[in-house]
């Protein structure tokens, strides 16, 4: 991009500098003189300026820009860009003050939030306490992000910068939830007025909304009354590039800056190409294989076990993340707080026959389409699909676009899919992943077992940490002999870009603060030769050179 940019400018210059009559040459350092008049030239020599836009490429598209209306990745990444909340994660994913500058805990069951001041809406308009309760009171009403609320019993605005929210019951996890997207700080005015955020982002983020081409490009531009500075990067457009290879390619070639999903299969490659780097993190997503445990099969426990038996995950971590991964035997992330791998599955068919024979089903009765989103999981489901074959469970493969995948596993109009979920804590992730409240949006295994979400309600209202660990263990060993969910792997996050880009950060959620980002300085200088008298100047790279026009 920068190539043809330098191209262009020089093109322009050399036309202008031809019908002048100028005599130019880069390696003189005087001013010239045309033979054929008496314009002349003086050559002054600046510093490049930096590059102040970037080009992401995506595999998913968001379904909306809504921060209340999903709960997918892809959605996430655009709300970071255009929304706010009280509080948000750091890069060891512990709260930190966001737009919330100070809190206290005053009791068991109720905080005050101290808001910063100055804060300003992408319309113009100042953030204040009303804006903060209207916002949250609204997430309360929607079910896609209904996990992240409950823990907002009431919210109230003290003075114009200080709320005071109470809670249900003691709670560990009221700081996590109100960093979630969902509970992003919208204007009162608009949420009054019926405005539609998916379709017109207005929050106090660092990027602001320009257009969407559906299935093409999203484009943002740098808020510059952002409150913790204006974005040195100012104008981002992310292009949906679905195909792995294709993102490659085009990052190679100098047309997108940064990957957002790398194609692990190419990811030596672009290790050592020395105009890109790579940034790794170890990741806290586990990928999985969810069954609908509503349907009829798939609600037998042994089933669901010999499935789980059947797949050869080294194969999967091999196929889909090129190695950079490892078998999955529990439930619940390692990593991310106390878990056990006790009553865990292994990869045994065998034993895989010995659960299906068990189950008392007809494998022949089962069925079974797996729903993948992109190319990624689609690898993923070749692998199942014929694994599952050699126990007699016969199973086809669907490849939607994000938007209908997001929606029918919402829904629950399928059987099976490949996915995962991303959460800042193991609290968060046990509400979102089992518990029956969050039906509809998260839950996609649809897991509605009484004694589960009692344990999950305790596990959240526990605020000593020893004591939570415990029961979190205890009910990681009661979940994997359920075994809602198929295992698959937990891998690792990788970014790759462009080496000239600085600040690139990585969350072991897979999140990344674009607004970090800026470019490094070109170390090439610019002539710019300026016309006298005209004052009309023309731009080129140092290293230019023009004939002497005779």
């Amino acid at each position: 991009m920068m190539k043809k940019r330098t191209t262009q400018l020089l093109a322009l210059a050399l036309a202008g500098m031809l019908s002048l009559g100028l005599l130019a040459g880069c390696q003189k350092d005087t001013a010239q003189e045309n033979t054929k008049g008496s314009q002349t030239a003086d050559k002054e020599e600046e510093k490049a300026p930096a590059k102040d836009s970037i080009v992401i490429a995506t595999g998913s598209e968001a379904s909306t820009l809504s921060p209340t209306e999903h709960n997918a990745l892809a959605g996430i990444y655009m709300n970071l860009l255009t929304y706010n909340t009280l509080v948000t994660m750091d890069e060891n994913m512990q709260p930190v003050a966001d737009l919330a500058e100070s809190y206290e805990n005053t009791s068991d069951t109720e905080w005050v939030f101290h808001l910063r001041q100055g804060v300003k809406f992408h319309d113009g308009s100042d953030m204040t306490a009303e804006d903060v309760v209207a916002s949250l009171e609204r997430a309360k009403t929607c079910t896609d992000i209904s996990n992240y609320t409950t823990t907002v019993e009431t919210v109230t605005a003290e003075d114009d910068y200080t709320i005071r929210i109470t809670t249900p019951t003691p709670t560990a996890t009221l700081l996590y939830d109100l960093s979630n997207h969902g509970n992003a700080i919208l204007p009162k005015e608009l949420i009054d007025s019926g405005n539609d955020f998916g379709k017109n982002p207005i929050g106090t983020g660092p990027y602001k909304f320009v257009d969407w081409q559906s299935g093409v490009s999203i484009t943002f531009e740098a808020f510059d009354d952002y409150y913790a500075g204006a974005p040195a990067i100012k104008d981002m457009t992310w292009k949906i590039i679905p195909e792995g290879s294709a993102r490659t390619i085009a990052l190679e070639a100098g047309e997108v800056d940064f990957l957002m999903e790398v194609e692990t299969v190419d990811l030596e490659r672009m290790e050592e190409n020395e105009e890109l780097d790579t940034v790794r993190s170890n990741s806290n997503i586990l990928s999985w294989m969810t069954l609908n445990n509503e349907k009829p099969g798939l609600d037998n426990e042994a089933v669901r076990h010999a499935s789980n038996c059947a797949i050869n995950k080294e194969d999967l971590v091999t196929v889909a993340a090129n190695g950079l991964g490892s078998v999955a035997v529990s439930q619940l992330p390692v990593g991310m707080s106390s878990t056990s791998g006790k009553n865990g599955d292994t990869y045994d068919v065998e034993k895989a026959k010995q659960w299906l024979e068990q189950s008392g089903v007809d494998p022949a009765s089962i069925e079974l389409s797996i729903l993948c989103s992109n190319e990624g999981k689609r690898r993923m489901a070749e692998v199942i699909q014929a694994n599952l074959k050699e126990i007699g469970i016969s199973c086809e493969i669907e490849s939607p676009d994000t938007a209908t995948y997001v929606s029918v596993t919402a829904e629950g109009n399928f059987t099976a899919s490949i996915g995962g979920y991303s959460s800042t804590d193991i609290v968060t992730f046990l509400k979102g992943v089992f518990h029956s409240n969050s039906i509809g949006s998260s839950s996609q295994s649809r897991t509605n077992i009484p004694e589960i979400d009692a344990q999950i309600d305790a596990i959240a209202s526990t605020i000593d940490d020893d004591a939570r660990d415990a029961a979190i263990v205890e009910l990681n060993k009661t979940l994997n002999h359920l075994c809602p969910q198929i295992l698959l792997y937990q891998g690792s996050n990788v970014r790759a870009f462009n080496q000239k880009l600085q600040g690139v950060n990585l969350t072991p959620a897979g999140l990344t603060r674009f607004e970090q980002l800026s470019w490094a300085q070109q170390n090439c200088t610019l002539l710019r030769f300026r016309e006298r008298p005209s004052g009309r100047s023309f731009l080129f790279p140092c290293s230019t050179v023009f004939p002497v026009l005779q």
